[in-house]
């Protein structure tokens, strides 16, 4: 993919002007004019964001057809959390003086959330490509820390500002900031869980559920976090996801007729079953045109339904598919005997073994 390609390749030399940009802060006590730009940290800001849009657009989170590194369903809440991050890193940046103690307190707790996300990330994806391009975000969230615990034990000593406050609360943020580096950070790391908590309420407005900080990860497939795994033991990637189903249904209703063997598994055929892939393989061998357009938004219905196979596992649920499909079974038929020559043939070798296959094919 050129657009993967470009990010993973931008990436690491965002990183690099990062990474100088850190190492001269730490020598130099501040930031280099032109390493600090906030050019570079627009591009390490995007790029996550990049991927994350490219991922969700080009995979489903299925058994199936796709595994997303995020929950479509929670997805929203990581976004949200990694623009608030953009934007306090650019008010830290530009901004001339630090904030009153209390909402600098709740700055330096969106920084760390940010780091603690990439650092989430990073275990979500096994194959390594969001610690690539988290890295350099991750490292400007770094040096804006240290940088705002170095201007507010400056200021606050030079103003000497703690002795006028009246509310506690700030009374205790101002203590607080002006603890020493390593031990202050843990506890603002503990503040980040009301912070989110906070951020989920306003977000369970917009459809997100209180715990989608956690879900996105979670409910997907296939990756570190992934808890969604084991719905997939069931489950036998594609052929005919209705019919598939309608097949399990009560025997008197469905009429199972014999065995079949799809992906190397055995599955339950009933004719309804046989009608519909036999007409799919006509269609696919003189009519390809339609066949794909066709082919891929039955693959959304199938990414559904894969989504929700435990719904779907149910006898009378089955039977009910059964009975809509079936319509679309005797057009199936009729279709099959205008335009081919041997359609019970047809019918009868799909899902056999090859050997089965070749010897029905002969008599053709």
């Amino acid at each position: 993919m050129p657009v993967l390609f470009l990010l993973l390749l931008v990436a690491p030399m965002i990183a690099l002007f990062i990474v100088a940009d850190l190492i001269y802060f730490l020598i130099k006590g501040r930031r280099h004019k032109v390493l600090s730009h906030p050019v570079w940290a627009l591009f390490a800001l995007v790029i996550p964001m990049g991927m994350l849009a490219l991922n969700q657009s080009m995979t489903d989170n299925s058994c199936c057809t796709g595994w997303s590194l995020l929950s479509p369903r929670h997805g929203v809440s990581v976004y949200v959390l990694i623009l608030l991050c953009g934007f306090v890193y650019f008010y830290c940046t530009l901004r001339i003086r630090t904030a009153p103690p209390l909402v600098e307190v709740i700055v330096n707790c969106v920084l760390l959330s940010g780091i603690a996300l990439g650092i989430v990330m990073g275990i979500q994806d096994e194959e390594g490509i969001a610690w690539v391009v988290g890295t350099p975000a991750n490292l400007l969230l770094i040096t804006v820390l240290i940088e705002n615990h170095q201007r507010i034990v400056k200021e606050m000593e030079e103003d000497n500002i703690g002795l006028v406050f009246e509310n506690w609360i700030a009374k205790a943020a101002w203590h607080l900031l002006r603890w020493p580096f390593i031990a202050k950070f843990p506890v603002l790391l503990l503040l980040c869980c009301p912070i989110l908590v906070t951020l989920s309420s306003m977000l369970y407005l917009f459809g997100q559920r209180p715990d989608s900080f956690v879900k996105a990860f979670t409910e997907t497939y296939k990756h570190g976090l992934s808890q969604l795994d084991v719905d997939c033991n069931k489950v036998v990637c594609g052929g005919h996801f209705l019919c598939t189903i309608a097949a399990k249904g009560h025997r008197g209703l469905v009429k199972p007729v014999r065995a079949g063997v799809r992906a190397g598994a055995p599955i339950k055929c009933n004719r309804q079953l046989l009608i519909a892939n036999a007409f799919e393989e006509w269609l696919e061998q003189h009519v390809a045109w339609l066949h794909r357009p066709v082919r891929r938004l039955y693959n959304h219905v199938g990414s559904y339904l894969h989504r929700h196979y435990g719904e779907f596992d149910r006898k009378w649920v089955s039977d009910t598919v059964y009975l809509l499909m079936k319509p679309l079974e005797w057009l199936f038929l009729v279709t099959l005997y205008v335009v081919d020559r041997h359609p019970e043939n047809r019918i009868a070798q799909q899902y056999m073994n090859r050997r089965d296959r070749e010897h029905i094919k002969m008599r053709l």
